[in-house]
């Protein structure tokens, strides 16, 4: 017994380094992001998918599950999910890699912080999950921040619902791939390769790319897109198999802490008045998800566990 609990308590040490990491690299890639903010979006994140696969490559021979991406190959549904699952995880990166280029990293920690109270939504939406009185009081905030924000700017905050919406969406159909996590990613970038690599070469062609005649400065950036990519994603997915799902909501404020931290205190973003006001609504209603997670006692559990 006491040999099940040492063993169980390494487990859970070792899944909390792996997913602290993820988080963290995820928190520090603005930084990255605003260093290749001069290559356009689109091939930045063409340089993420092809350079990424070298490294999912890796990790599956290393694993040994080279096998379970087989069958998914000659399944044509799993690889039309993963199709469909890499195109929202390619938007997503797309929105992201432009805000930042753009000034509007505090609008992705935005999308970052509300992302798991959309997913909430989706699951009472399309699951037919019941929502207990607190997480209808955090969406309700959540509503009410967003709302101060598009009434202050004379248009709806898209790049934040457009971060959030695609991220909850691309983890809900995420489940439904009947393969691993580390296998999965990397089936989505094999799928992606060939188009990417194709919009490289075309580019190259061109005369517009920024990689094979470019300075060593331009191609180290973009073959790092690889690992800044492929890294934490599947530290991500080694930390969520060993941690309990409310450990895991509880650290993915990590990321846009530190991504609005460095938005407004590195890169200056305007911080001030309705956005002081949208923010503190938002940790209000996260404050108030994070305790339903963890104290909920008469309502039912409307998460897996």
């Amino acid at each position: 017994m006491t040999t099940q609990t040492s063993d169980s308590e390494n487990a859970a040490t070792r899944g909390f380094g792996f997913a602290l990491s993820a988080y963290l690299l995820w928190g520090l890639l603005p930084l990255y992001m605003k260093a290749v903010a001069y290559i356009p979006a689109v091939e930045v994140v063409a340089h993420r998918i092809v350079w990424s696969l070298p490294i999912a490559g890796v990790v599956l021979l290393l694993l040994g599950r080279t096998a379970d991406v087989k069958a998914a190959l000659r399944s044509p549904r799993t690889i039309m999910m993963a199709a469909l699952t890499a195109t929202i995880i390619t938007c997503n990166w797309g929105i992201y890699v432009w805000a930042i280029a753009s000034d509007r990293a505090v609008e992705t920690a935005l999308g970052y912080y509300i992302n798991p109270l959309v997913s909430v939504v989706m699951g009472a939406v399309l699951l037919g999950e019941k929502l207990n009185r607190f997480q209808i009081a955090a969406v309700c905030l959540a509503v009410l921040a967003v709302a101060i924000l598009a009434l202050d700017a004379g248009g709806v905050p898209w790049v934040s619902l457009a971060l959030a919406i695609t991220f909850a969406l691309y983890g809900y159909l995420r489940k439904t791939l009947p393969i691993g996590p580390s296998q999965g990613f990397f089936l989505e970038i094999l799928i992606l390769f060939v188009p990417a690599l194709a919009y490289i070469v075309w580019l190259q062609s061109r005369g517009e790319g920024h990689f094979l005649a470019s300075s060593p400065h331009d191609i180290a950036l973009l073959l790092g897109c690889g690992p800044v990519t492929a890294v934490p994603l599947l530290l991500y997915a080694f930390g969520a198999k060993l941690l309990r799902l409310s450990t895991i909501g509880l650290m993915q404020y990590i990321a846009p802490t530190i991504v609005f931290l460095i938005a407004v205190f590195l890169f200056g973003e305007p911080f001030s008045g309705v956005r002081v006001v949208a923010f503190l609504l938002i940790w209000l209603a996260l404050a108030i998800y994070t305790w339903s997670m963890f104290f909920r006692r008469a309502e039912p559990v409307t998460e897996p566990v």
